[in-house]
C-alpha cells in the first residue's frame, strides 16, 4: 500500500492499485529527473536487517527487462550485500558493485559520498545507457540521510519486527526520504506491533510524504515501490524506449 491518505483497512488489498495520480506509473505528468545529466540515482538507506538488500534484489530483477540498470552496495569491511546480489542472480556480476566503506558508512553516502560516485562513474563507463543506479547504504540508524550530488531519490526502510515505535522516533529518514518503506507487515502479530499506530504516527510525522507497507517476502507491496520510482524519477518514457529495443539488461 502506498499510504498518503488511506486507511489501514487497505493493507489486505495490497494486490490492488494504490498509487494515485501522482505516482502512475503511467502518469505523464511527472517532471522527467532522469536525462542527459545521467542515470536516476535511487539511494536505498535503512537499518540492519530492514530489508534493503532485499529490496534491491527484487527491484532489479523487477526492472531489468525494462531499464538498463546498475547496483551498488555499501559495507562496513565487507562486499557481503553485494555478493548476496551476485549469487542471487539480481543482475549480471559487471552491473553490481560493491563498497567497502571503512570506518563510519554513514559519511560515505553524505559527508564525502566520493567512494560512491566513483562507483557510479565506474558503472557509467561501463554501460553508457544506464537509466537507473540503485545504491544501497550500509546498515545505518534513523540520522542517516544521502547526499543530494548522490542520490536523486532516497528510499528508507524500516521493518515492523523493530517495534511500532519507530515511526515516532523521527530522523531525517523518517521525515524527509522521497519514499518510506515499512516492511514486514506480516510479522505484526507476533512481535505485538500496531500497524495502525505505525500508520498513525508516520502520518504524524512525514506530513503528506507517501510511505508504502509492505511484506518483500513476497514482493507485497513491490509494484507500488516501483511505481513511484518510475513516475516520480520520470522513468515512464524509458519504458517506450526499451519496448522498442533500446537498451540491455
Amino acid at each position: 500500500m502506498v499510504a498518503s491518505g488511506y486507511g489501514l483497512s487497505v493493507v489486505k488489498q495490497l494486490n490492488s492499485v494504490m498509487m494515485g495520480p501522482c505516482f502512475c506509473r503511467d502518469d505523464e505528468r511527472v517532471i522527467k529527473m532522469a536525462s542527459s545529466h545521467g542515470p536516476l540515482r535511487v539511494g536505498i538507506g535503512g537499518p540492519v536487517g530492514s530489508g534493503k538488500t532485499a529490496l534491491m534484489d527484487l527491484l532489479c530483477k523487477s526492472m531489468r527487462e525494462h531499464y538498463d540498470i546498475a547496483a551498488i552496495t555499501n559495507d562496513i569491511y565487507t562486499k557481503w550485500d553485494a555478493e548476496f546480489l551476485v549469487r542471487s542472480g539480481s543482475l549480471t556480476p559487471d552491473r553490481i558493485a560493491g563498497v567497502e566503506t571503512g570506518g563510519c558508512p554513514h559519511t560515505a553516502i553524505r559527508e564525502d559520498a566520493s567512494m560512491n560516485l566513483a562507483a557510479v562513474a565506474d558503472m557509467r563507463a561501463k554501460f553508457p545507457g544506464l537509466d537507473v543506479v540503485l545504491i544501497e547504504s550500509g546498515g545505518d540508524n534513523l540520522a542517516a540521510t544521502f547526499s543530494p550530488e548522490l542520490a536523486d531519490l532516497t528510499i528508507y526502510v524500516i521493518d515492523v519486527a523493530a517495534g511500532d515505535k519507530i515511526p515516532s522516533k523521527g530522523g531525517p529518514g523518517i521525515t524527509r526520504s522521497d519514499l518510506l518503506v515499512i516492511n514486514k507487515i506480516d510479522l505484526a502479530p507476533y512481535v505485538g506491533a500496531s500497524l495502525e499506530k505505525m500508520e498513525t504516527d508516520t502520518r504524524r510525522m512525514r506530513g503528506e510524504r507517501p510511505f508504502v507497507m509492505t511484506n518483500l517476502k513476497k514482493s507485497e507491496g513491490l509494484d507500488r515501490i516501483i511505481g513511484f520510482i518510475e513516475a516520480k524519477g520520470g522513468l515512464t518514457s524509458a519504458i517506450s524506449a526499451k519496448q522498442r529495443g533500446v537498451g540491455g539488461r
